[in-house]
């Protein structure tokens, strides 16, 4: 593949599910000339109660399908996978992988009295590396962790109206704002679905930051720095699921404009 072509080929996004799509929409503000392929396995979702020899086995499954269409770069839109490590996934194939940020200088940024809130799974908080990254670069802030699983349910299900949802960013806010945290970071693909919520909850002082725009400026760094950013032109973007495109369709519009997307159903297999 000729500079030019390579230049010009699309950049692929690929997800467990639906999360990833948040990503998506940071990417193509960050990088509006390029085109992107946007892969999300619904069909297996969720990966969280799987063995990590499936996990790996499925995404290995997602960027053959990639590699297939071209990409120039790979983006891991999950928190989940990007933890198995992205030079591991990337095996020899010739594209860079970029796994998502954990907007630690984002967040530390953003904030007055480094006073930091954590909104992620379960699993995340546990392993937690998004404190332990924060302190890394400001060890005396005060990081509060908030595990909120009734999150992820709630938007997959598409339960964006009634009281069930305020009412768990509700409960979950509460250790934030005894802390008087005055930035939140919202660890979880999933969680900018409902930013608007949640910033509504947290109040006006509250900067509720999402890392998926630093992983869009890493994403354009790489491709800086192989000379494979694209300058002009309006980019497009194609995104498949391994089922009910409708559904992610539906969820896609709660952060971009779906007309100038193309939806499809994919095998992986």
């Amino acid at each position: 593949m000729g500079k030019l072509q390579k230049k010009n080929a699309p950049i692929g996004v690929l997800d467990s599910g639906v999360g990833g799509l948040s990503v998506l929409k940071c990417l193509k503000e960050a990088l509006p000339h390029e085109d992107f392929i946007y892969v999300g396995d619904t069909a297996r979702t969720p990966y969280g109660s799987r063995s990590e020899v499936e996990v790996r086995t499925f995404v290995g499954e997602m960027l053959d399908f990639l590699t297939a269409e071209g990409v120039k770069l790979v983006v891991i839109a999950c928190n989940t996978l990007t933890v198995l490590g992205t030079e591991t996934l990337k095996g020899n194939r010739e594209f860079g992988l970029v796994g998502m940020s954990k907007g630690e200088r984002l967040v530390l940024e953003a904030s007055r009295n480094k006073t930091i809130g954590v909104f992620a799974t379960e699993f995340t908080i546990n392993s937690g590396a998004h404190k332990a990254a924060i302190l890394a670069l400001a060890p005396t802030a005060c990081v509060v962790p908030q595990a909120c699983p009734k999150l992820v349910p709630l938007i997959e299900g598409e339960q964006f109206s009634g009281e069930e949802l305020p009412a768990a960013i509700s409960e979950y806010a509460l250790s934030l704002k005894a802390a008087e945290a005055d930035t939140l970071i919202l660890s979880c693909t999933h969680y900018p679905f409902v930013k608007k919520e949640i910033e509504r909850e947290m109040g006006r002082g509250v900067r509720v930051i999402d890392p998926a725009q630093q992983t869009a400026l890493d994403a354009k760094a790489a491709l800086a720095a192989d000379g494979l950013l694209k300058s002009e032109g309006e980019g497009r973007a194609v995104i498949c699921f391994t089922a009910d495109p409708e559904r992610g369709k539906r969820l896609a519009g709660r952060m971009f404009k779906t007309e100038e997307c193309e939806f499809s159903l994919v095998s992986l297999k």
